[in-house]
């Protein structure tokens, strides 16, 4: 059976504050008052004592077990359907910033890489309908690598996972210190503000490897 070969170039994006607003005061309020705990001892049951790093970084081994643990900590029972519910409120598409998916997509291979745990990950496609139809079997938190951005494992494994060199690969997020994490180990990191042309920046990139194969 042949296998498909890997792509020449591959574009990786964050999902929140890049592809995706992200109003996390909206989904904390909501989540208050479902479980029925302010906003600080929401932060001290999960957040603060770092149970979401640890999803993020692949501790958990499905959504299911996410999910167990998420409503020990509140002490209370929380439908995945009403997790879902919460955490797809606060998030808004960002047209302008898909279409530099799109862009991308027409000359390379698209991955998603954002820091999330596995119940995300269930869940992307219903909160971001736009995206499936562009990235395909690439939605990927980074709970699939087994780390969290900024280390650069996260990188290195989503290089290998491709098939593509850090040379050939470009990556946007909304946080210097993953931008950095992914420049550590060769990528092409662009950081995501609020006014930065996320289509100028692909095209740049694409415009720079094409420069780069002229040469060599």
């Amino acid at each position: 059976m042949n296998e498909t070969p890997a792509p020449r170039l591959l574009f990786l994006f964050d999902m929140d504050e890049v592809l995706v607003r992200y109003d996390w005061q909206v989904r904390m309020a909501a989540l208050a008052e479902f479980t029925g705990h302010g906003f600080q001892e929401l932060r001290r049951r999960w957040w603060d004592c770092g149970h979401e790093m640890r999803a993020e970084a692949g501790h958990f081994a499905d959504g299911d077990e996410y999910l167990a643990a998420f409503a020990a900590a509140m002490e209370c029972e929380v439908p995945e359907s009403e997790w879902v519910r919460i955490r797809g409120a606060a998030m808004t598409e960002l047209p302008e910033r898909i279409e530099a998916v799109r862009l991308a997509a027409e000359h390379g291979r698209v991955g998603l890489l954002t820091n999330n745990g596995p119940l995300a990950g269930r869940w992307i496609h219903h909160w971001a309908p736009s995206l499936p139809p562009l990235f395909g079997e690439h939605l990927d938190t980074t709970s699939n690598f087994g780390a969290r951005k900024p280390e650069p494992e996260v990188f290195t494994r989503a290089l290998e996972h491709h098939g593509v060199p850090a040379a050939r690969t470009f990556f946007a997020d909304d946080m210097p210190i993953n931008v950095e994490g992914a420049r550590s180990v060769g990528i092409h990191a662009v950081l995501v503000e609020e006014h930065t042309d996320l289509r100028a920046e692909v095209s740049a990139f694409v415009a720079s490897q094409r420069e780069a194969a002229q040469i060599a």
